[in-house]
């Protein structure tokens, strides 16, 4: 794909089509790189799970943290047979 190199600000810099960006999961972030006269944008993979205790937290200071379905806890599990 052939694209145009733009002037930005004292920078030069290209456009990528939406597509591409949503098929690489590129977000916020990318890692860019030149190997072998080449550019390089990859996406940051970060660990998956990556704020998930602070979110916790914070939900938990905020009073939501608790089950969203209380009606289907396990009650009956005692009588099932294996």
């Amino acid at each position: 794909m052939e694209v145009a190199i733009r002037k930005m600000g004292n920078s030069r810099g290209i456009l990528i089509p939406k597509p591409i960006l949503t098929q690489l999961g590129l977000e916020g972030v990318a890692d860019l790189q030149v190997r072998d006269g080449v550019i390089e944008i990859r996406p940051i993979c970060r660990h998956p799970r990556e704020g998930w205790e602070k979110d916790a937290e914070r939900l938990a200071q905020e009073g939501e943290d608790a089950l969203v379905w209380p009606e289907f806890v396990n009650q009956d599990d005692a009588d099932l047979v294996w």
